[in-house]
């Protein structure tokens, strides 16, 4: 066996006041987690949650981190620190961390494909996100599906599906304390090391499609955008 296979998968939720949509989220990971072929640690960060987001929390078989910070890369930060703890026993090689969102759903295969994509040599794997169509006007549907192509991933780092190695976290420091942007500066630094980054559609993650976000700047802001302009018919 390679000395960098996988042994487990420290899985984090950043969540933020997310009440209406917690408990999708959390029913999809311990369904993901279920047919995980490695053992995962998961970890749900309450980050100055008021609005019975602990409560939703609770329903479920996965510990809580709760913190102040209102950033979003504070809160992945703490969420790892936590399962890396846990998992301190093993080479940081062979530790897998998988990150999603509190308004996403992740798909039953979400583990085992990121798992694979790191036994098969990638340190980062960006994975695809999609919008809830339920939440998207018809044309806002087409348009998206117009351009998205399957099995053509492009790239982009989106922190409701993004894996990273624990050595490669680790190297450049982790998540930084940023309110937006705290994957792409991730990213970046694994790269600027020599990070074998991967990009892969095969465990698509499902995240809402509203157009009034938590983070300004944020995917919320990029659905209401590209909302108006094709309501304005500029698209």
């Amino acid at each position: 066996m390679s000395t960098r296979a996988l042994a487990a998968v420290a899985v984090v939720v950043p969540v933020h006041n997310e009440r209406a949509l917690l408990a999708r989220c959390l029913d999809s990971l311990e369904a993901a987690v279920a047919e995980s072929p490695v053992p995962c640690v998961v970890r749900i960060v309450l980050d100055r949650c008021s609005d019975g987001s602990a409560e939703i929390a609770a329903r479920h078989p996965f510990p809580v981190v709760r913190i102040e910070a209102n950033s979003v890369g504070l809160a992945r930060r703490a969420g790892v620190d936590a399962a890396l703890a846990t998992l301190a026993a093993l080479p940081a090689e062979r530790v897998w961390i998988a990150n999603t969102d509190a308004d996403s759903v992740v798909p039953r295969g979400w583990v085992r494909v990121h798992r694979d994509l790191a036994d098969r040599g990638a340190d980062v794997v960006l994975g695809t996100v999609r919008p809830d169509f339920d939440d998207l006007s018809a044309a806002h549907r087409r348009h998206w599906l117009r351009r998205h192509t399957r099995g053509a991933p492009e790239g982009k780092t989106y922190g409701a599906n993004l894996g990273v190695r624990a050595s490669a976290y680790r190297a450049v420091g982790g998540f930084g304390d940023r309110a937006l942007g705290e994957d792409v500066q991730l990213v970046e630094a694994c790269r600027s090391r020599g990070a074998v980054v991967v990009a892969s559609d095969d465990a698509e993650v499902v995240t809402s499609g509203r157009i009034v976000g938590r983070a300004p700047g944020g995917y919320a802001d990029f659905l209401r955008v590209t909302a108006e302009s094709l309501a304005s018919g500029a698209t």
